[in-house]
């Protein structure tokens, strides 16, 4: 296991902030709210202000399924709540007229994880002939914890979770990110987002299902203009 590819239960941003951040956002916490609002102006409000904020809702799993070819996505520039509006919109016209779910032609799991394996069969490895369909032998090959990471993360977004707090670590075409994975009374989503000496540099993403996106639209909306004063 290579703590570069990938590492969960790990300290992050939020650590910095909250002496428990485990339990900040359990509904029975003392100022859990303070929780939610310090946590979205830290990890999404400033980084969106600086334009460095990418929205992706994903779709296509549904019971039970996790084939990585069936795991679609379409991202957002996210500047603004217009431009998370914009997106809830897009997904509300697709619904109302029947037509297929808004979506990129990129494959966020199975081209990577295909480039990933191919390039451990190049080296000489022998894999096992189901092992694009058993994410738990991933790690078997390089990049291939970091995918299993993502997985998870897209699993659990897909089909919820119980705890109500998770950050992980792992490195992505674009660098070392922290996740920080939330599972909430209010909404589900993860943000992924630089380490502490480049986050006023590097990009952020913000990820959720599409049947996440009415009830973290409300989230935001309570929430983010009580920041544009900071």
């Amino acid at each position: 296991m290579q703590y570069a590819e990938a590492k969960e239960h790990t300290q992050g941003r939020l650590h910095e902030l909250f002496a428990e951040p485990y339990r900040a956002f359990e509904n029975d916490a003392n100022e859990r709210q303070m929780h939610i609002r310090t946590m979205l102006y830290v990890l999404l409000a400033r980084p969106m202000s600086r334009g460095q904020v990418t929205l992706r809702v994903i779709h296509g799993w549904e019971n039970g399924g996790f084939e990585p070819a069936d795991l679609q996505h379409v991202d957002y520039a996210l500047h603004s709540l217009d431009d998370f509006r914009a997106a809830v919109s897009d997904f509300d016209q697709a619904t109302r007229q029947n037509a297929p779910l808004p979506a990129d032609d990129t494959a966020i799991l199975a081209t990577p994880l295909a480039d990933a394996i191919a390039g451990a069969e190049a080296d000489g490895k022998t894999l096992a002939a189901n092992i694009r369909e058993t994410p738990a032998r991933w790690p078997a090959f390089v990049g291939g914890l970091a995918l299993y990471t993502l997985f998870k993360m897209y699993h659990r977004l897909v089909y919820s979770e119980d705890d109500n707090y998770r950050c992980s670590q792992l490195e992505t075409p674009n660098g070392l990110r922290e996740i920080h994975e939330f599972h909430l009374e209010e909404g589900e989503f993860a943000l992924l987002v630089p380490l502490r000496e480049d986050f006023k540099d590097a990009s952020t993403l913000l990820v959720l299902h599409e049947s996440q996106l009415g009830p973290i639209e409300q989230l935001f909306e309570k929430s983010l203009p009580l920041f544009d004063n900071f």
